[in-house]
This record gives structure tokens, sequence and C-alpha cells, in this order.
């Protein structure tokens, strides 16, 4: 999975994964159709599970621009495949970890991964700036 084929994939996952914690979180919440008539306001009255599940939602949303930028320039500076392939998937590894550990209320952990799953993107713009 290198090229471009890679960079879209990986954005499609990364842009698919807050939908899995979506999901979870109106399983957990007992969602019914009638709830689709305001779902936020349905979530935002969640608790244990269902309250995490759409607070890891809600900041895998919050981490995309970051990452997707990151990925974009990335590519356009040429950056070699194998180092955006390999922060990439890093990133993607790390958020499904840490929507696990959001989960299963480890808040320490979430924390730590959620700081590494920040320095992947974070860590391909400043490779970037190197090349300027």
């Amino acid at each position: 999975m290198q090229g471009i084929n890679g960079i879209i994939y990986l954005i499609l996952a990364a842009c698919l994964l807050p939908y899995v914690f979506t999901i979870i979180a109106k399983f957990n919440a007992g969602f019914k159709a009638k709830d689709n008539q305001n779902p936020r306001e349905f979530l935002a009255k969640s608790t244990g599970v269902a309250a995490r599940a759409n607070a890891a939602q809600q900041n895998s949303f919050e981490s995309l621009p970051l990452f997707i930028a990151a990925i974009l320039m990335a590519e356009y500076m040429v950056l070699p495949q194998s180092i955006i392939m390999t922060f990439g998937i890093a990133y993607l590894i790390l958020r499904i970890l840490y929507g696990i550990c959001y989960l299963i209320n480890w808040a320490t952990l979430r924390s730590i991964i959620w700081l590494l799953s920040m320095l992947c993107p974070i860590s391909l713009l400043l490779l970037i700036i190197r090349l300027l």
C-alpha cells in the first residue's frame, strides 16, 4: 500500500474511525429512531460507556484536520512514502487504542496515547519544515 493509494486509505480510515465510536455510543445509550430528531442532545445526556464513546468520537473528529493536513503536505512535499505511511499507520493504531482506553475508562493511559497519536502528524510537519 504505497503511493497515493496508501495516502487515500489512511485518510479514509481516519475519517471513518469517529463513526465507529458514534455507533458504539448510540448502541450503548439505547438510541431509537425517535432519538434521531436531535441525536446530539440525546448523546449529550448519555452516561457511562455511551458518554465515553461519544467523547472519543468528538476527539477523533477534532484531531482529523491536523492529521489530514500533515499527510497531504507530506505527500505534496515529497517526503519518502515509507515515512508518511509509518506515521500515518501509527496515528491510526494509536487512535484506535485511544478509543479503547476511553471506552474502558483508563484515563492516564488514554492521555499518553493521545499525546503519542498527536505527535505523528506533528512529526510529519516538523520533517517538512526541515526540507524547506
